[in-house]
């Protein structure tokens, strides 16, 4: 892919008789590229605010203590998420390339990063596809009339007994009982599927195929709307409930800190394994997108997307925290004085019969809840089905804040409060069909980093995307029934807050010590300086390597106790006899299988080194200097090479034979020649077996420009070239050996074509090349 600098300078200019100006192109070019920067961004920011922002987001900073998570989440986010964010987008726009063939041109070695990216890539989207199913089932049921969640649901299979909808608000209710069908632990109803979850799921599934198989694009006008409209809804929802009763006590309970709780282990876990899955760090997603973009603004957009993030995961939390302030405060005795008060009205206008009528001293009872329960439990039937389906949406019961921890939080507090607005049944199918757009973007986005690199590893999909992306469709909807059972929240839950992030950890990590300690900082922000015009600001590099990674690896740490602690980790269960929330350890059995998902995951990454490896073992000749006596190979390149184009910046040849000769000087390779050589069919490559070892981290590439190639890290030695030195100390070795067992001081005098030839073209190269860098020396950045 040619860079925008050498496509202009390969267009001819015109003629000076020409009527067109000269800066119409330039400007047209300058239009394009300036239109499709601003897609892109508008593409990551739509990322960045999908389901990690508006639905993942509240339900940890529930469970995590409201502020507390909230300061650990904005502290990492700055000296974890922005660095690493920048890091990735970088690279993207850098090399040009997706997330696999990145890391195999930059490390081969560690070429499996890519592959393992594209495994968690396959599990995100798994249960990604689940939540959207979720919402689709939510957006059907905002066609109804009352709206279902607004009274107790089945009211027509209510027991005698049976007050459990009564006990709790009707939303969380709801969720479990008419969306997910919960069992009450995770090994009970795996084997049976919900039909409205596996159609959803069906659905998802077929949009995804259908949107990748015509290549629908969303025009500028279109995404600029889709991604501001989610913003007016949240703030007409946040307006609303700031009229709320209980508003301010949700509001400060969300900011509310304690520093005692920041010795948790667990918080510090959650927070970061978010920072990393809210942003799509290790999921190869920014990488995709970025190498499609212009521009070198990439630390703004890294705060950019990083804001974008914050400020949307902040206005949902708020939103659900209001409406949790709303719940309990209407709870218990409130609950039953507005119950009471709504029947006596029910009854002054006929609805209800006299027979209906609660007690009068209900209210001064001690307890007032288990009074007006044991009322209900003594009416008839038919009465009893009147009261109850015309009870307020309130629970008898006095609950906590933190009654509702579980995944379907936001769903649940989200209809509660388009329950609220005017035209109830308008504004829920308008909050549902925006979340459902919005958790498709994400799902089409995450699909992506799934399919578009598989395309360009697999030569046989690259003409072929649509039988690619049925396969994968085909293959994710198979995989996702599972969550559709009666359990299936529950398996979901164990990906999402405990295997997941560890995965990403582990890759991010990877990625981290790759670019920081392999690839080398310093000499990564060298090379930015060419793409750039400026250096990589150098704070930056000192955080990949003194701050994110020793903190990864802590991370690592944390999330590799908690999973295998002696205390099993627990899920959030539904009691639905008592009509709460519970705390159930996840039993081996399901652990065992995160463990073997997880070693999947990883399986890439020493298949891939041993594959180098086996590849390199594969070239070694056992005896080289017979080879070279029966095949004589040219010991230097027949045309000399092309020197690699930067746009801001011109190499110096004469600097880098003055270097080597200093290099050469200063470090003796003469052990290094008892080294085998290596030998591949092309006549090029017949270097030592040490260049062979070092090639590895080669990322030249026919595919990719000369100016974007990557010089090999460990090739590199004090700035010059440690391949091509040896490379030349064992070419005047062999001339040497050559010219000793001549017997005629003719036959020295005139050297045969083998011999004496390649050393005239040998000496004739190194003179063009002298001459050639004495000509570039002024340009050079080290004169700079």
């Amino acid at each position: 892919m040619k860079s925008l600098e050498n496509i202009l300078e390969e267009v001819p200019p015109e003629p000076a008789t020409s009527t067109s100006p000269a800066w119409k192109p330039t400007s047209k070019t300058q239009y394009f590229s300036l239109m499709k920067r601003n897609e892109t961004i508008l593409i990551q920011v739509a990322f960045s605010m999908g389901l990690g922002s508006m639905w993942r987001f509240p339900y940890l900073c529930l469970q995590n203590g409201g502020g507390n998570f909230i300061l650990i989440y904005f502290f990492m986010l700055l000296l974890f998420g922005i660095p690493l964010l920048y890091m990735e987008l970088i690279m993207g726009q850098w090399l040009r390339s997706d997330n696999i063939r990145v890391w195999k041109h930059l490390m081969p070695w560690l070429g499996g990063i890519g592959y393992s990216s594209v495994l968690v890539c396959i599990l995100v989207s798994l249960y990604n596809s689940i939540i959207l199913a979720w919402s689709l089932s939510y957006l059907g049921h905002s066609f109804d009339h009352p709206l279902p969640w607004s009274h107790c649901p089945l009211l027509k299979n209510i027991s005698v007994t049976d007050l459990s909808c009564l006990q709790t608000v009707s939303h969380q209710y709801f969720w479990y009982h008419s969306i997910l069908y919960a069992s009450g632990h995770i090994d009970e109803g795996i084997q049976v599927l919900v039909l409205k979850l596996t159609l959803g799921i069906f659905a998802a599934w077929s949009l995804l195929a259908l949107t990748m198989i015509t290549g629908l694009k969303t025009s500028m006008p279109i995404l600029v709307f889709l991604v501001f409209f989610p913003y007016i809804i949240l703030l007409c929802l946040l307006i609303r409930g700031l009229f709320l009763e209980g508003a301010v006590v949700g509001l400060r309970r969300m900011v509310t800190t304690e520093l005692s709780a920041w010795a948790s282990l667990d918080l510090w876990r959650q927070a970061g394994g978010h920072v990393l899955y809210s942003l799509g760090l290790g999921l190869g997603i920014i990488i995709n997108i970025s190498y499609k973009a212009g521009g070198n603004n990439y630390v703004q957009v890294a705060f950019l997307l990083a804001m974008v993030n914050l400020v949307t995961s902040l206005l949902a939390t708020s939103i659900i925290f209001i409406v949790l302030g709303f719940w309990t405060t209407t709870s218990g005795h409130a609950c039953v004085k507005k119950s009471v008060s709504e029947m006596m009205n029910l009854i002054d206008k006929g609805v209800l019969p006299q027979d209906a009528k609660p007690p009068k001293d209900i209210l001064l009872q001690p307890s007032p809840s288990l009074v007006y329960l044991d009322w209900i439990d003594s009416l008839p039937g038919h009465l009893k089905y009147q009261v109850i389906h015309f009870a307020p949406s309130c629970s008898i019961k006095a609950q906590k804040e933190q009654f509702m921890e579980s995944p379907g939080l936001a769903f649940a507090a989200f209809s509660q409060a388009a329950s609220l607005l005017p035209g109830t049944s308008f504004w829920a199918i308008l909050f549902f069909l925006t979340l459902c757009i919005t958790e498709l973007r994400t799902f089409i986005r995450v699909s992506q980093g799934i399919i578009f690199p598989l395309q360009n590893s697999m030569s046989v999909f690259r003409t072929r995307l649509s039988v690619l992306s049925v396969l994968v469709c085909l293959g994710g909807f198979l995989g996702s029934i599972i969550f559709t059972s009666h359990a299936g929240s529950y398996i979901m839950s164990l990906l999402d807050q405990n295997l997941v992030p560890l995965i990403l950890v582990v890759i991010v990590a990877f990625q981290n010590v790759g670019l920081a300690w392999v690839y080398g900082a310093k000499r990564f922000r060298e090379e930015m300086y060419g793409e750039l015009g400026h250096l990589i600001w150098s704070f930056y590099t000192f955080l990949w390597c003194y701050v994110t990674l020793p903190g990864l690896l802590a991370l690592l740490t944390i999330c590799l106790i908690h999973l295998y602690q002696r205390t099993p980790p627990h899920y959030i269960a539904w009691n639905s006899s008592v009509s709460q929330e519970v705390k159930e350890p996840y039993p081996q059995s399901a652990l065992g299988w995160a463990t073997f998902l997880g070693i999947l995951t990883f399986l890439p990454v020493p298949i891939q080194s041993l594959r180098q490896w086996w590849f390199l073992r594969d070239h070694i000749v056992t005896d080289p200097f017979g080879k070279l006596l029966c095949k004589k190979t040219p010991l230097v390149p027949s045309t000399s090479l092309p020197w690699p184009k930067r746009p801001l910046e011109t190499l110096n040849v004469a600097t880098q034979d003055r270097r080597r000769e200093t290099s050469a000087k200063r470090f003796s390779l003469t052990p290094l020649r008892d080294i085998s050589i290596q030998s591949q069919s092309s006549s090029w490559f017949s270097l030592p077996h040490i260049s062979s070892m070092t090639s590895a981290f080669s990322t030249r590439s026919a595919g990719a420009p000369s100016w974007k190639q990557v010089i090999p890290a460990s090739m590199i030695l004090g700035g010059t070239n440690l391949g091509q030195e040896i490379k030349e100390e064992s070419s005047e070795e062999f001339r040497q050996e050559s010219t000793d067992t001549s017997h005629s001081s003719e036959e020295q005098s005139h050297p045969t074509p083998g011999e004496g030839a390649d050393a005239h073209l040998a000496t004739e190269i190194s003179g063009s090349e002298e001459t050639e860098g004495q000509e570039r020396e002024g340009d050079s950045p080290s004169n700079r």
